[in-house]
């Protein structure tokens, strides 16, 4: 109630029936029951497979399809649907606009636009939610169809990221895909079930409640289908299980890119068959685990000098998808509220700039095989293709030096496309000493690297590179820059 007593217009989401509630959850023997009933042939094959999203009571008792403006749902957060420039006027964004006031506008301009696929966040100011998550969807073509998918499972995957790090209990998701930007509404629900359903298997645990808000013309398409991701009986997980897409994506609901697998060959140089396309979701069962042979074997070869250089490729690859699995499993939230590593704009020749931060990385405190993992787990997907890193050398103590050791380590651990798609290493503000460190570095532990490191004095060198509204550079950056730097900028 507001204080004058008219009831408030906000929705409260703890008295919305879940998506098993509302569902009418019937008993698991009477479901079974009943396909029985049917088809036996066709009940026998059922019974044969295993659906990759099985029936779970917990979280369906998490989920919630919401008819109705998302700007109203009193969520720890709401997600509002933008463009590049955070600007974008489409229902979604001109209610919560409306409702937040205009102190929002003021915080948007200071978030300098969201590039497609990322997710930023702001204070929820007049609404009900106390923060709002601005992502920008991908403008969808049927050329680009892969892209668009990436794009659009990075905007969700990205949004409960967010509210995992940030320990929300709720989060209202809008359909991000909007009609301006053509993405087709089917498409774009199996992305943004699939997604959540996937997040709250394997990262959830303390994320309460999800609300799907949807319109009328939605709301049809996402009752058709959230039986497929979110079953709410052995029953009905058996009848969806032909229903499902081909692709569901991997573990995490990603889009399967068929073309970036790895492919192989069980005998190479065989060409006949089809047994050289390895199921990557077959690890364990397939001849390539049966090569895996004695790995303190392998560790003495490698010392002797004796394993071949494709073999060491492997034995590599294979230690690389160890760390990332960890780096996928584990709390990491720690790590991220640092600050440290962060992905901003594109460069002048559109390559993806990462930002190292070296005064939030502090050395003597924090775990260090964590802060490892948190960079596989973020750099993973971003070094598939050409990038750049920007590193902050700006008032860098001695307690957030990082080692050779750690970065001997590093270097030894990720994979071979950290490397190779790497253009370019700005070092900003570096000291003398730390001038001399890459170089002892870069000539004799990583070869190279050496040519790829740039030493940069001042900001004004570094735009020359990367445009400013490109890069999202910390406010005490800024004010060294033009307070002791200044002075190197005067034309």
């Amino acid at each position: 109630m507001d204080p004058l007593g008219a009831r408030s217009q906000f929705v409260a989401v703890q008295n919305l029936p879940t998506w098993d509630q509302s569902q009418g959850v019937q008993d698991e023997v009477d479901g079974e029951n009943q396909l029985t009933e049917e088809d036996d042939q066709l009940t026998n094959q059922l019974n044969s497979l295993e659906s990759p999203f099985p029936f779970r009571q917990d979280i369906n008792s998490k989920i919630v399809l919401f008819n109705g403006d998302v700007a109203l749902l009193n969520c720890t957060a709401i997600v509002n649907t933008s463009n590049e420039t955070l600007t974008d006027k489409n229902p979604v964004s001109d209610s919560i606009h409306r409702y937040a006031g205009p102190e929002l506008r003021d915080e948007l301009l200071k978030l300098k636009g969201c590039r497609t696929g990322e997710a930023k966040m702001t204070e929820g100011f007049n609404l009900a939610a106390r923060f709002i998550i601005h992502t920008v969807g991908p403008k969808y073509k049927a050329k680009y169809r892969t892209a668009a998918e990436s794009s659009l499972y990075s905007c969700y995957r990205n949004v409960m990221q967010l509210a995992k790090e940030h320990a929300m209990a709720s989060v209202g998701l809008c359909v991000v895909s909007t009609v301006k930007r053509a993405y087709p509404l089917e498409d774009a629900t199996h992305i943004a079930l699939r997604t959540v359903r996937r997040f709250l298997e394997n990262h959830g645990e303390n994320i309460e409640m999800v609300v799907f808000a949807v319109s009328d013309v939605e709301e049809p398409v996402y009752r058709k289908l959230m039986p497929l991701y979110y079953p709410c009986s052995k029953k009905e997980e058996k009848i969806s299980l032909p229903l499902l897409p081909a692709d569901i994506g991997n573990t995490e609901g990603e889009p399967v890119v068929p073309e970036r697998q790895i492919r192989i060959a069980e005998k190479p140089g065989n060409l006949e068959g089809d047994s050289g396309l390895s199921d990557l979701g077959l690890v364990g069962s397939h001849a390539f685990a049966r090569m895996e042979g004695d790995v303190d074997k392998q560790r003495k070869l490698i010392l002797q000098g004796q394993m071949s250089e494709a073999a060491q490729q492997k034995q590599h690859q294979r230690n690389y998808n160890r760390w990332l699995c960890r780096a996928r499993a584990e709390d990491l939230s720690d790590i991220a509220a640092l600050k440290a590593l962060y992905q901003t704009g594109v460069d002048l020749c559109g390559r993806t700039v990462m930002v190292v931060v070296g005064r939030n990385i502090p050395v003597t405190i924090i775990d260090m095989e964590k802060a490892l993992l948190y960079f596989i787990h973020v750099m993973d997907h971003i070094t598939v293709k050409e990038y750049v890193m920007v590193y902050f050398h700006t008032l860098t103590g001695e307690h957030n030096h990082l080692d050779t050791d750690f970065l001997k380590k590093l270097s030894d651990i990720v994979d071979a496309k950290f490397k190779k798609n790497l253009r370019a290493f700005y070092f900003v503000h570096p000291t003398f000493r730390t001038k001399v460190s890459t170089w002892f570095f870069t000539t004799f532990s990583v070869s190279g690297l050496k040519e790829k490191v740039h030493h940069i004095e001042n900001l004004q060198q570094l735009f020359t590179c990367i445009l400013p509204e490109q890069i999202d550079i910390p406010p005490f950056v800024l004010e060294y820059d033009t307070r002791v730097m200044g002075k190197y900028c005067k034309v």
